[in-house]
């Protein structure tokens, strides 16, 4: 995979993506990534990137020539996936990371002030992406946040393929809970099945306790699935559990 990175701000890249996983990837030969400061692109003395928005209004936008010219200057085909990182985007999901990470190039734009000239988004962009309702003071941040959870998904970044399958929204549940040595800690034991060596059992509670899990922290993951027989009768067992023990 190659990933562009449009900024004013380049700095601003390079701890983490000489880290880590992210960091990994480039050396396996599995990942490139470029930051471009637009401001290079500019076509005046003073290398400006913004103005004034017509009509009037607060704050300055980003001019349309900067991003066009370093656009063209980046090579692009029609596979490629310009995001734009904005407020007004979808709501980034593990659906979409596993979808961009199935794509070999990518380009994020990573604007500031108080936002774009439209014929940036109308004209260049396939993807209009934001991390969360709020406001942050550019895109770099969230092109970051995007990067990790879409790179990590690449087959063969993470070593073993199966290490991302049980993540949190994988499978659209939250993941089930986690223990590791020693299997007694300040009075405080691992559960028994997880020490059973049952195998079927083991994956059976971890389901459970998923489905409890997502039931309790994120009920609104619940209702965008279609949950079984069996999953229903967890629920309501555990539902009933709660109400006894009010």
């Amino acid at each position: 995979m190659r990933i562009d990175y449009l900024t004013l701000f380049p700095e601003m890249f390079e701890g983490v993506l000489n880290t880590s996983i992210l960091k990994r990837a480039q050396d396996k030969g599995m990942l490139e990534v470029n930051t471009i400061n637009f401001r290079n692109y500019a076509l005046n003395k003073h290398n400006q990137v913004d103005d004034y928005p017509f009509g009037g209004g607060q704050g300055m936008v980003l001019k349309p020539e900067p991003i066009f010219n370093a656009m063209e200057d980046i090579g692009r085909d029609d596979n490629t996936r310009v995001v734009l990182m904005c407020p007004q985007g979808e709501p980034f999901t593990q659906a979409k990371a596993q979808a961009l990470s199935e794509t070999e190039h990518i380009v994020f734009i990573c604007g500031h002030y108080e936002g774009y000239d439209e014929r940036i988004r109308t004209h260049l962009v396939t993807d209009e992406i934001s991390i969360g309702d709020y406001v942050l003071t550019g895109g770099e941040l969230p092109a970051m946040t995007m990067t990790d959870a879409i790179v990590r998904l690449i087959p063969g970044v993470l070593g073993n393929h199966q290490s991302h399958e049980d993540d949190s929204f994988q499978d659209g549940l939250l993941e089930f809970p986690q223990y590791t040595r020693p299997r007694e800690f300040k009075g405080l034991t691992v559960p028994e099945v997880l020490l059973s060596g049952n195998h079927a059992r083991i994956d059976k509670w971890r389901h459970e306790q998923k489905l409890i899990r997502t039931f309790v922290k994120r009920p609104d993951l619940l209702s965008k699935l279609s949950l079984n027989q069996e999953d229903e009768k967890i629920l309501e067992s555990y539902k009933k559990r709660i109400e006894n023990k009010g």
